[in-house]
């Protein structure tokens, strides 16, 4: 479907891609990965435009999302459905032709389009982006920007193009959206090239990840872990053979160094000189780590932190927004809100803020309570003509200069991003510039609202680490499901003007979510409240025993499996070490290259015994999930 042949290409004097390939197969669903400012939407320009480079099929059917939010007077579903230019055009064709073979052409051709049922399928669209039925027929010019743009997003989807191009299409969906998107790309039935900072997305909706970095492009099989994983290995072997080199290098030189002078040695050394010049060095790997987020410890406090009793709140002298919030949360608490946009939940974390005083009912914070509060909107409110420095210096009066650049060091903004004015930050600075912000006086208490959405993957899982260190209070609103799954041990569902603690995980509210929005065979699971049926306990401790002894060779064979990779693990890092050692250079070939098959061997053992490992753990899931056993019971 689509090839790259040594693509160059310069912006300002600066390398973007330097003799940059790869191929996507017509097909397949790709995530194309890197950094931030490395490229990734300027490549997907580039398809779209044209290159020398580029090459795709003729009358290939391209699309990406527009970048401008569609508005006027017509109807979501209109909208959506106008984006089909051919089922649009033979429609109103349809109304003047005269000519009968002409009518039969265009009928024939609208049955094979499957225009009749287009409507459905678009609105089923729109719903999964959270447009009910009634939303749908409401005109565009009365949303917000960000709602007008998962219409266009819909449109897009609409079209179903032979290339379907995607970049961060996630940045305008809430949790719910994102879940739909990624059964929606799963299924898919043509090519997609997909730029994400998603990793859940990543994970379950591509099948090959392409890695832009330094200016190239690397194909890998499989998800994002794969590629992590993947990548990872070749990390580790590149810089293994690194140190291999260097050391030959460094044999090499000695003995010119020895006897260069000496006649009887001179042709030696000249050989010598020689294949040094002919050595290629290996890469050093860049020294680019991971932007660490380090967030202060703020000391205890006495449990509840918070406590809300019957609680309303909302806006002016309206109606509220939330009622009856009867709600604790704790120094460990770790919650993350789930729940559509519009239903409150960054109005519930205004009120926990202080930003919304409540308009009914109690609330009580522990004295000395200290509150962070990050909110995306806050990055447009940045003064763009300060320095990071200068921000934090008005907001840290007093404090020695030296204190408060170690405070911005410790969110990723060090050197010269300290005195960067705000306007020339990327958003990724600018997001680690809010939270430096926001942890100045060492909340006890983390508010998020969005704190993904400019981080790029390394990021966020520095924030994941930085959050999962953090010794006080989480609660998060977020459309990313790892940073979820990774963070928050309770949920909380925001709906229908309520708040309720959620039973189950993020799995189960991607099935009853699905299930609410129509995907096939999808059934509602999880309840807010706590309001699932309920069995007899002693029945259900009975069948649970029951199931767990059923189940023991099962277990039995994950301990074993677990046991032999332990083991092929370490008879590999052995090998290594001998390997590592530079005096192995120094004698025989032969028990080098020994050694190296030791290693290739160890390699196919140390996979199969992981593949069994595997196997057998997801053997064990499949059946305790069937049975309702979790993997903690004894």
């Amino acid at each position: 479907m689509l090839r790259i042949d040594n693509l160059t290409y310069r912006i300002a004097g600066r390398i973007l891609f330097a003799g940059a390939g790869a191929v996507v197969p017509a097909g397949h669903k790709i995530g194309l990965i890197g950094r931030n400012g490395s490229g990734k939407s300027t490549l997907l320009r580039l398809i779209l435009e044209g290159d020398d480079a580029i090459r795709l099929p003729a009358r290939a059917r391209i699309a990406t999302v527009a970048q401008e939010a569609p508005s006027g007077e017509t109807s979501l579903l209109e909208s959506v459905l106008a984006a089909d230019a051919e089922r649009a055009a033979l429609l109103q064709e349809a109304l003047s032709a005269e000519d009968p073979h002409r009518i039969a052409e265009i009928h024939t051709r609208l049955a094979d389009i499957g225009s009749h049922a287009a409507p459905a399928r678009a609105a089923s669209i729109l719903a999964g982006l959270g447009f009910d039925a009634e939303d749908q027929a409401r005109p565009l010019d009365s949303f917000s920007g960000g709602w007008r743009m998962r219409v266009a997003l819909a449109a897009t989807l609409f079209t179903e193009p032979d290339l379907l191009l995607l970049d961060e299409p996630t940045n305008f969906l809430d949790l719910e959206g994102t879940l739909w998107l990624e059964g929606y790309l799963r299924t898919y039935p043509n090519t997609i090239l997909l730029v994400s900072h998603d990793r859940t997305l990543l994970n379950s909706a591509v099948g090959g990840i392409l890695h832009l970095e330094d200016g190239k492009l690397t194909a890998y099989a499989g998800n994002y872990d794969r590629f992590e994983a993947t990548r990872s290995a070749r990390l580790a072997n590149q810089a293994a053979q690194r140190k291999k080199q260097d050391a030959q290098r460094k044999h090499m030189q000695a003995f010119v160094d020895r006897f260069r002078y000496k006649a009887s040695k001179a042709r030696q050394a000249q050989s010598r000189l020689k294949a040094l010049a002919r050595l290629q060095p290996i890469a050093a790997l860049l020294n680019d780590p991971t932007v660490a987020f380090d967030f202060p410890d703020p000391g205890e406090l006495a449990p509840p932190i918070i406590t809300l009793d019957g609680c309303a709140v909302g806006y002016g002298d309206g109606d509220p927004v939330l009622r009856d919030l009867n709600l604790r949360i704790g120094m460990d608490d770790r919650i993350a809100l789930l729940g559509a946009n519009g239903n409150g939940k960054s109005t519930l974390a205004k009120l926990l803020t202080g930003r919304l005083k409540p308009m009914a009912g109690r609330l009580f914070t522990t004295p000395k309570l200290r509150v962070g509060y990050f909110a995306q909107h806050q990055i447009d409110e940045l003064r763009e003509g300060e320095t990071a420095f200068q921000h934090m210096a008005r907001l840290m009066k007093g404090a020695p200069d030296a204190k408060q650049r170690a405070h911005l060091a410790s969110f990723g903004l060090i050197q010269d991003k300290a005195n960067t004015p705000a306007g020339a930050l990327s958003g990724g600075e600018k997001a680690r510039l809010l939270l430096a912000m926001m942890c100045r006086t060492k909340p006890h208490i983390l508010v998020l609202d969005e704190p993904t959405n400019h981080l790029d993957i390394d990021a966020r899982e520095a924030l994941v680490m930085a959050l999962n260190g953090f010794p006080g209070a989480i609660l998060l609103i977020t459309h990313d499901p790892h940073l979820i799954e990774a963070c928050a041990d309770r949920l909380w569902l925001v709906e229908g003007g309520r708040v309720a603690p959620f039973d189950g995980d993020v799995e189960d509210y991607r099935r009853r979510l699905l299930g609410v929005r129509g995907a096939p065979g999808a059934k509602p699971t999880g309840t807010a409240g706590g309001a699932a049926p309920k069995r007899n306990k002693k029945q259900a401790r009975r069948d649970a025993a029951q199931a767990r002894a059923a189940h023991a060779g099962l277990r039995r064979g994950v301990r074993e499996a677990e046991t032999l990779t332990e083991k092929r693990a370490q008879d590999k890092a052995r090998i290594e070490a001998e390997l590592a050692d530079p005096a192995i250079y120094d004698g025989p070939t032969a028990a080098m290259v020994t050694l190296l098959k030791r290693r290739e061997e160890a390699d196919r053992r140390l996979a199969k015994a992981e593949a069994q490992w595997l196997e057998a753990q997801s053997a064990l899931d499949a059946v305790e999930q069937d049975s309702g056993i979790s993997q903690s019971n004894p």
